[in-house]
């Protein structure tokens, strides 16, 4: 299977692979603020935000063979594979026009990010990292009320789980690279942007 998307992948990107992107992964439990700083930076930074969530939705919507494979999945409780979501990860970035971007929620675990970099050949210029104690994230999320039935408190519990088990192995790799900027993020919205503010500003935006 990979072969194919590695064939297509020199076919079609050559182009892509060769600009170079600058990608920041943003990782964070569920309520950790990981949407909220995202358009911030996107507002104050000049990056474009892609939600791999975002995009497999999308996709769905579109109604393509595709969409109607990844809904088939997830209603059979299946993870989606990582090379359909980097597909479509992939194919935003080419289509944008931007060179810098917030890719939000993934890689979720190991094989996801082992899969990223061997598909695109891009690594992360970086990962934001948005700590938070569970019980703040619980907090936010029960409080924030809009209707979310993955907002109950057992839900929320096996959602704060799964990141544990899945996404620290990740941001454990990166870190092991240097690469990981953690943000206390239990802090209100203010100060964490201050904070975030820091990393990106001009002192770390390398000069084109």
């Amino acid at each position: 299977m990979g072969t194919v998307v590695e064939a297509s992948n020199k076919d079609t990107n050559g182009s892509f692979l060769n600009t170079n992107p600058t990608v920041v992964f943003v990782l964070g439990g569920p309520g950790s603020g990981k949407g909220t700083q995202c358009a911030n930076v996107v507002q104050n930074f000049g990056y474009t935000h892609l939600s791999a969530g975002d995009l497999l939705r999308a996709e769905i919507k579109s109604g393509s063979e595709n969409g109607t494979m990844i809904q088939n999945m997830i209603k059979e409780g299946k993870i989606v594979p990582s090379e359909v979501t980097i597909k479509l990860l992939q194919r935003a970035i080419q289509e944008n026009g931007n060179d810098k971007f917030l890719i939000d929620g993934f890689p979720r675990n190991e094989e996801n990010r082992a899969a990223f970099e061997k598909v695109t050949g891009i690594e992360p210029t970086f990962v934001l990292y948005f700590d938070c104690p569970e019980e703040e994230m619980e907090r936010r999320l029960l409080s924030r009320n809009q209707g979310r039935e993955d907002d109950n408190i057992e839900t929320i519990r096996k959602r704060f789980k799964v990141f544990l088990e899945s996404s620290l192995p990740v941001i454990n790799y990166y870190d092991a690279k240097g690469k990981v900027r953690k943000i206390d993020a239990a802090r209100p919205v203010e100060d964490v942007f201050e904070s975030v503010k820091a990393i990106f500003g001009p002192k770390n935006e390398k000069a084109d």
